[in-house]
């Protein structure tokens, strides 16, 4: 069986998506494919969800955000959206949840903490179903 594909979109791509990416990167390793995109991609990602990420020992200062692609979006098998309403495609036969998730934007790391967390628990829920035993907490 070949590993699953999530993709994680928001508007941006530069907060809650590149924090859930990171998080499941680091949680999965390599027993799912991570992606990570936005509807209207900002040009850098948000600095204090790279702070708050390497707090937690996850690096995301390679990462960049990127423009939402049909074909991405058609070869994932699961596509978590947060906050992009209606700019987030809909494929038929895909496996869609919508987390509601506060915007980092604009907000300082103290203010980040909690969703970087709140997408922690989030992406562990999803990897248990994705591949169970794949990670103990």
């Amino acid at each position: 069986m070949s590993k699953p594909s999530v993709l994680f979109v928001c508007v941006h791509n530069a907060g809650r998506s590149q924090m859930a990416a990171g998080w499941l990167r680091h949680l999965a390793g390599d027993t799912v494919e991570v992606r990570s995109a936005g509807s209207a991609p900002g040009t850098a990602v948000n600095p204090a969800a790279v702070e708050a990420m390497a707090e937690v020992g996850i690096d995301l200062t390679d990462q960049t955000p990127k423009k939402l692609e049909w074909e991405t979006a058609e070869s994932s098998d699961v596509i978590i959206t947060m906050g992009c309403g209606d700019a987030c495609p809909i494929f038929p036969g895909k496996r869609y949840e919508d987390w509601k998730l506060e915007d980092p934007a604009g907000k300082g790391v103290e203010s980040v903490r909690p969703i970087r967390d709140e997408i922690r628990t989030r992406v562990e829920k999803l990897l248990a179903d994705l591949v169970p035993g794949a990670h103990e907490v």
